[in-house]
């Protein structure tokens, strides 16, 4: 697989937030940018690659002024008993629109762990383990990071546990 990674290149002009990090990580990533997708199924088309490789990033509070984000693949769905099981709390909540932008500095749909105002935790479901490449947002519409999901965990120091479960018939 080393040989297919793309190099690791500089953030090109008009790189946002995200870009600027990922490269300063030194991981080797590819950006790919797409007009705006209906579903995440076009996104995953857009892109090339498959719908279980497109993970979103949920932005979650533990409490006052903790936050961690968890990477959860198109077609799954977060499993808040395993998550709270793994954390040892009774309570999470996600934020809303803008406590999430005040705490990342990304507009919804454009959070990513990249780049982020501050450096919180990262869950990484377990079922990234075992594929080729993983789409992560760019922090930006319609940019995408793809990247190795090993070297995803190492730059983010993610854990990766099972924290979701399949999407009942695309309706969750």
């Amino acid at each position: 697989m080393s040989e297919d990674r793309p190099p690791v290149p500089a953030p090109p002009p008009g790189a946002t937030p995200a870009t600027s990090a990922i490269a300063a990580a030194g991981i080797r990533y590819r950006e790919v940018r797409i007009e705006p997708a209906r579903s995440a199924e076009e996104a995953a088309e857009r892109q090339g690659i498959p719908l279980a490789a497109l993970l979103r990033t949920i932005v979650v509070r533990r409490g006052e002024g903790d936050y961690l984000f968890v990477l959860v693949p198109a077609g799954r769905r977060f499993d808040w008993p395993k998550l709270r099981a793994h954390l040892g709390v009774s309570r999470l909540s996600l934020p809303d629109a803008d406590e999430a932008r005040e705490v990342t500095g990304y507009v919804r749909y454009t959070i990513t762990p990249f780049g982020s105002t501050r450096a919180w935790p990262v869950i990484a479901d377990a079922s990234i383990e075992g594929l080729e490449v993983v789409s992560v947002g760019g922090g930006a519409h319609g940019v995408n990071l793809h990247v190795a999901p090993t070297d995803l965990v190492a730059a983010l120091q993610a854990e990766v546990i099972d924290v979701t479960q399949p999407e009942a018939d695309g309706s969750g």
